[in-house]
């Protein structure tokens, strides 16, 4: 942890609360008949700040602790300072270290102030008037929010996008004055080499439910930087934390991963686990791998669940302590990472195992991705099929990989596959990565499409067109094994979450205008953002995109403005932690001129989460596919 220069003093002008400022030239810097005001400010301030010292700020209390990590990890909204309320008239005055990741290459890396009103965050009656970014680039996105206006914002330093170098003249110890004095709101930011001012001289709307409490809360968010925290004239909720070095109390952990392979590293295993420890004083910090101590008991040479003890053994500054705080936690060691269906030895007879029934609507293709094993003794020892309505009572068709079924549906089918050398495919099977899609047709008829790619490299198609005596309101199927076993082991992306932004992309799927085409699969994320899960990429054939839609109400692309994306969990962080190892389903609709995309993701916490952008346009209708990539995550395929 990194722990600079005592408090104590600030730059000049900034520390006399601009009073110095009522000597320039005008002497109506606040008047709204001075046009000038602002940029006779910040000359005040750069002038006052040469060649100077600095005073002690009046009221100025330690309140030293760090907000986001040290490796300049921390996403937006991933790690908050403490809330600093702020009643009419009054003012607040903050000073800390902004830390700027030396790599970093985009203007919005450095820290934003949040203003509120007088609740939590997470509250039912939480409201924002905005935030106020240090950057300042008046095209792009520095600052936001209902009740800020961008236009009484001038800065010392203005970037035209963000990408423009000069990120690191934003770091070093900053001064931050939130004034409310003079009925309006004065806020100030500056490091002696840049300042940033937001000047509104008429009063705030009060958005508190208790009209006679004018009182607002402010914090600070970063973003790829940290903030160690040094001082303020107002006592945060929760109190002051002071400067002396504090022992820890506790510990939670972040990130265990669910499931070990038989035989790991255990320290490899663990890499991307994280430890919050409190310490004394309230005050807190995360704290990475490379820091914690690990053991498995007992070991991860057996199959079965495992107890995780987890030790650390410094002080807040990161010294050496005698006595280590424990954290624990469990985890399963397996053979196989994926979801099977039958034994992994092929010794399940028929119908002795099923996967879950899958709802497909009218309209509706759905798409599943496995691998197929058998033990190669007959053609019928592989997958099959089941058509069948929600509780199983009543049994459409049944087909399977060979080119043959039953039930009252399947007569009407027309079956197409056949293969010409059933010796050479049922070999070529032992292995075969297989694509099965069930369609229902909204007519009363359905369709299963299967395409083997075979151990020998060629592939191999088998069909049942026009199944008929469907419910289309009524319809599932799932799968069972005959001497054989299926995984769904269709992964995107590396399986410790290492895999970047568009880094692994799933095979491209065809929406026919009309249709909706869904796939499930199983969601893994590294949890350090809410970005950090699947992503749905609309494209034509050529891949010309339409649109890019995340899992976490967030988009882009030529098509996606016109969209209305609903979605927005009241609880983000809840839906992160949830969404590791999350059953999502992904259905995109083709509408002829617009495009639907809805997502239903069952958390690990037992809940329903709904991600849907609705209207995505303007699209080809005959031209519509999409595919998945990923952000720090892996998808494994049902």
């Amino acid at each position: 942890m990194r722990h600079l220069n005592k408090i104590a003093t600030a730059f000049c002008a900034a520390a006399l609360g601009m009073l110095s400022l009522t000597s320039c030239e005008g002497g109506d810097l606040y008047g709204v008949n001075s046009p000038d005001w602002r940029q006779a400010m910040i000359d005040s301030i750069a002038e006052a700040n040469k060649g100077k010292g600095e005073i002690i700020i009046e009221g100025l209390e330690e309140d030293v602790y760090t907000i986001g990590a040290t490796d300049f990890s921390t996403g937006w909204w991933a790690q908050f300072s403490k809330y600093y309320q702020i009643p009419a008239d009054e003012k607040w005055i903050a000073q800390f270290n902004l830390n700027i990741n030396p790599s970093a290459s985009n203007t919005y890396k450095n820290f934003a102030l949040i203003i509120c009103n007088d609740e939590d965050r997470g509250a039912s009656s939480y409201k924002e008037y905005g935030a106020i970014r240090f950057d300042n680039q008046p095209s792009g996105n520095s600052e936001w929010g209902d009740y800020i206006d961008r236009s009484l914002v001038t800065s010392t330093l203005t970037f035209d996008t963000d990408t423009d170098a000069g990120v690191d003249k934003l770091g070093g110890k900053v001064t931050l004055t939130v004034d409310r004095t003079a009925g309006g709101l004065v806020v100030t930011m500056t490091n002696g080499k840049v300042t940033k001012i937001y000047n509104q001289t008429t009063m705030l709307t009060n958005l508190n439910a208790d009209s006679s409490n004018k009182t607002i809360r402010c914090f600070l968010v970063p973003e790829g930087s940290f903030i160690d925290f040094l001082g303020s004239t107002i006592e945060p909720i929760g109190g002051f934390t002071s400067k002396e070095d504090k022992q820890p109390l506790s510990m939670t952990l972040n990130g265990v991963p669910k499931k070990v392979l038989l035989g790991s590293d255990l320290n490899v295993a663990m890499a991307n686990v994280t430890a919050t420890v409190q310490f004394e004083q309230g005050v807190s910090k995360d704290v990475p791998a490379s820091e914690l101590s690990f053991q498995a008991i007992p070991d991860l040479n057996s199959l079965g669940t495992k107890t995780l003890l987890v030790a650390y053994n410094k002080s807040y500054k990161g010294e050496l302590i005698g006595k280590a705080v424990m954290a624990s936690a469990t985890f399963d060691v397996v053979d196989k990472i994926y979801t099977s269906v039958g034994a992994s030895d092929n010794s399940t007879a028929f119908w002795g195992a099923h996967s879950d029934n899958i709802k497909v609507g009218p309209k509706e293709t759905f798409v599943s991705s496995f691998t197929n094993y058998t033990n190669g003794q007959n053609n019928w020892n592989n997958f099959v099929v089941v058509l069948c309505s929600s509780d199983g009572s009543k049994e459409y068709a049944v087909v399977r990989a060979d080119n043959y079924g039953w039930g009252d549906g399947y007569a009407a089918c027309t079956p197409s596959g056949g293969q010409s050398d059933w010796a050479a495919w049922l070999k070529a099977m032992d292995g075969a990565k297989v694509s099965v899609a069930v369609t229902n047709n909204g007519d009363g008829t359905a369709d299963v499409m299967c395409v083997m790619e075979g151990t020998d490299g060629k592939v191999y198609v088998q069909n049942y067109m026009g199944i008929n005596t469907v419910d289309p309101d009524n319809f599932y199927f799932n799968f069972t094994v005959d001497g054989s076993h299926i995984e769904f082991s269709d992964v995107i992306g590396a399986e410790d979450n290492s895999t970047a932004f568009w880094g692994a992309h799933s095979q491209m799927l065809r929406v026919p205008e009309g249709h909706t085409v869904t796939q499930r699969f199983k969601n893994s994320t590294s949890g350090a953002n809410n970005w950090n899960n699947f992503c749905v990429v609309l494209t034509q054939e050529n891949n010309t995109e339409y649109a890019v839609v995340r899992a976490d109400n967030y988009g882009w692309g030529d098509s996606y403005a016109a969209c209305t994306p609903s979605g927005g969990q009241s609880d983000w962080a809840a839906w992160l932690k949830a969404m590791d190892e999350a059953i999502c389903t992904v259905s995109v609709t083709n509408n002829g001129s617009s495009a639907d995309v809805k997502c239903v993701m069952k958390g690990n916490d037992g809940k329903t989460y709904k991600q849907d952008y609705i209207g995505i346009s303007p699209i080809i209708g005959e031209d519509l596919y999409f595919r998945f990539t990923i952000d720090g995550s892996h998808l494994v395929f049902e």
